[in-house]
């Protein structure tokens, strides 16, 4: 088992706990089975978690945590929810895991939800995106979204893509966006 090249879930709660400094309001953009709710829920003291499906919704609702805010809508609705900027934001654009397949993120309301997110991110704040690319959708987001992130100005933003190299080209991918 890899301690760093392993689970890029793993990976991406290490870099959001050791990074954002400010723990105050987090989104989960993609609640999905919960894990990235749950790890946002024990370091921020408020959670926005967001999915289109409503089983996800009410299962998750009851657990009952009291910082943790399910809103059963799409991510790209952000301003219709919050009214207040935030220090972290995840993503973990596909499929629900264990779920229907056929029910993906899209790359039109991902990349919407993207750019809202950016005018949302306290200075210091940061995004994460994980990208699963093995299913035509994911790669259609791949490609916008990069193409997007790209052209951020260096001056406000820092961007970094971190992926497998000796892994298929469908293997997750993980971006990192760093307000200054």
């Amino acid at each position: 088992m890899y301690r760093y090249v392993g689970n890029i879930s793993d990976l991406s709660h290490d870099i959001i706990k050791n990074y954002v400094l400010n723990k105050d309001v987090a989104i989960d953009a993609t609640l999905g089975n919960g894990y990235d709710t749950d790890f946002l829920s024990e370091f921020f003291s408020k959670v926005y978690s967001f999915d289109i499906q409503e089983e996800p919704c009410i299962k998750y609702k009851e657990k009952n945590i009291e910082n943790v805010e399910v809103i059963n809508d799409s991510h790209h609705l952000f301003n219709t929810y919050i009214n207040t900027k935030v220090d972290c934001i995840i993503y973990n654009l596909g499929f629900l895991p264990g779920g229907d397949k056929n029910i993906t993120t899209n790359h039109i309301t991902s990349l919407e939800s993207i750019k809202l997110g950016l005018e949302l991110l306290n200075s210091g704040g940061m995004m994460v995106i994980c990208i699963y690319r093995g299913h035509n959708e994911g790669k259609i987001e791949e490609t916008c979204i990069l193409q997007y992130l790209k052209e951020l100005p260096k001056n406000k933003y820092g961007v970094m893509v971190q992926s497998y190299l000796n892994r298929q080209d469908i293997s997750p991918m993980m971006v990192i966006v760093e307000k200054k």
